[in-house]
């Protein structure tokens, strides 16, 4: 079996009930991918919850040059908290991870980007992650 390419690849972006961004993506990320992340994103951001996203990169191809310009375009006012990856290949993670850093270089923020081999793992981590900033953020009694 094949990889998909452009005009097999298919995306899908949910929040999750623990109030995660979920994506998945069979095939490369296009510009209109990467654009539909931003979006999601943004909205997540302004509903004033934590950006907190966890991929599923077990099916997807690579990130193709324009998306990760539409990324770095569209993700440049995003505050991330925290972004978890499950699945991804070395490649993958060798040019997400390029990516991540050009976004946190344009938008001046630093934020945590780990890579997992499950779900489990990933979902584990970012669990902890949203209920450490939560503590950070409740008020004193």
């Amino acid at each position: 079996m094949s990889d998909p390419g452009p005009a097999e690849a298919s995306s899908s972006f949910r929040e999750d009930p623990d109030g995660f961004l979920f994506t998945a993506t069979v095939g490369d990320i296009s510009e209109d991918t990467a654009r539909a992340i931003a979006v999601a994103c943004r909205r997540l951001m302004d509903s004033g919850r934590e950006v907190l996203v966890l991929s599923d990169a077990h099916r997807t191809g690579t990130i193709t040059p324009s998306a990760r310009k539409a990324m770095a375009d569209g993700l440049r006012d995003v505050r991330f908290d925290a972004i978890a990856v499950f699945g991804a290949s070395f490649p993958l993670r060798v040019v997400s991870t390029l990516a991540a850093k050009t976004v946190q270089i344009l938008t001046r923020q630093s934020y945590p980007v780990e890579f997992f081999a499950t779900e489990a793992d990933a979902r584990t981590w970012l669990l902890a992650r949203r209920d450490a900033l939560r503590a950070r953020r409740r008020p004193l009694a």
